[in-house]
C-alpha cells in the first residue's frame, strides 16, 4: 500500500502519523522521562530518608540546564539508533525492577543504572550531533543516589591508598606507621576516616569534568583522554588535604572544626579548578574543542 492510498483510504490515521511525527522534541523527552517515573520514586526515597547525599540533583540540574540551554537546536526528527537504545533499555529497566521475563530481578540501584542510561540515550537522540555522549551519560550515572554505596564498597580501599601515600610524605619528619587505615604517628593514633576517603571528592571531580566538558563543546575522544588525569587531580588532592591535616594534628596544632572544613573545602576547590582547566585545555571561542 503506497502514501497516496493510505492516506486516501485512513485520513484519520495519516494526519495522526504526521502530528506523532511533528511533535517537539520535549513532548518526547517529556514522555521518555514519564517512563521511567519508578526509578524517580525510588530515588527520591533514598535522598529523603537520607540513606544517601542528594547530590545527584545536581547532576540531574546540569542534565536539565544542558537541554533547556540547546532546546532551540533540538534535532527535529531524533537519531534512530540512539532511541532504540532508550527504549530497549527502558524496558530492560522495567523488567530488571520488576523480575518479569528472562531477566532476574536486579538490585534497586542497578535497574536505575540502567534507567539512567535509558534517559541519556533518550537525550542524545535529540540533542546536536556535537554534544559528546560520554559527559551526557556520566551526568546521568552520577545523578544516581551512589555515594553511600560507593563509601561501602569503595571507601576502606581508598582511605588506606590514602593513609599509605600520607605515611610516605609523612615520613621525613616524623615516626609514623600505617595499620589498616590508621597512621600512628609519634606514638599518637589518627584515624583516616570515611570524610577522608575522598568519595564526595571524587563525585565532585567527575561531575566538574562532565558539565566543563559539555560546556566547551569537546568530543568523546579528548573527553575519555582526559578522565585519567581527572582521577590523578583527585587522588593528590585527598592525600594532600589529608597528609597536612594529619600533620598539623601530630605537631599538636589541630585545627579547629571549622577551619578543617574550610580547609577541605578550598582543596576541594582547587581540585576541581585544576579539572576544569584539563577539560577546558586548548577549547577556543566558537570552535568545537578537539
Amino acid at each position: 500500500m503506497t502514501l497516496d492510498s493510505l492516506a486516501t483510504r485512513h485520513p484519520r490515521l495519516f494526519e495522526a502519523g504526521i502530528r506523532l511525527d511533528r511533535a517537539p522534541a520535549l513532548a518526547w523527552l517529556a514522555l521518555q522521562a514519564a517512563a521511567l517515573a519508578p526509578t524517580w520514586l525510588w530515588m527520591a526515597r533514598r535522598m529523603l530518608d537520607r540513606s544517601d547525599d542528594p547530590l545527584g540533583l545536581l547532576a540531574l540540574a546540569a542534565l536539565a540546564w544542558l537541554v533547556i540551554s540547546l532546546r532551540s537546536e533540538l534535532r527535529a526528527a531524533p537519531r534512530l539508533g540512539w532511541l532504540a537504545l532508550a527504549a530497549a533499555a527502558t524496558l530492560a529497566a522495567t523488567l530488571a525492577r520488576t523480575g518479569v521475563g528472562p531477566l532476574p530481578a536486579l538490585p534497586p540501584l542497578a535497574a536505575a543504572l540502567v534507567a539512567m542510561l535509558a534517559l541519556a540515550c533518550a537525550l542524545l537522540a535529540f540533542l546536536p550531533r556535537q554534544v559528546a555522549a560520554w559527559p551526557v551519560a556520566g551526568l546521568a550515572v552520577l545523578a544516581l543516589p551512589l555515594l553511600s554505596s560507593l563509601q561501602f564498597y569503595a571507601g576502606y580501599p581508598l582511605r588506606v591508598v590514602t593513609a599509605e601515600a600520607s605515611r610516605w610524605l609523612l615520613a621525613p619528619g616524623f615516626e609514623v606507621a600505617r595499620e589498616g587505615s590508621s597512621l600512628w604517628i609519634d606514638g599518637r593514633q589518627v584515624i583516616v576516616d570515611a570524610p577522608c576517603s575522598g568519595v564526595q571528592m571524587v563525585w565532585l571531580g567527575y561531575f566538574t569534568a562532565c558539565v566543563v566538558a559539555l560546556w566547551a563543546r569537546r568530543d568523546d575522544r579528548s573527553f575519555l583522554a582526559r578522565l585519567p588525569v581527572v582521577g590523578v587531580l583527585v587522588l593528590i588532592g585527598n592525600i594532600v588535604r589529608n597528609s597536612i591535616l594529619v600533620a598539623l594534628e601530630a605537631a599538636g596544632h589541630a585545627p579547629a572544626p571549622w577551619l578543617h572544613e574550610a580547609f577541605g573545602l578550598a582543596l576541594l576547590a582547587a581540585v576541581c579548578g585544576g579539572i576544569a582547566c584539563v577539560m577546558n585545555q586548548g577549547v577556543r571561542h566558537g570552535h568545537r574543542a578537539a
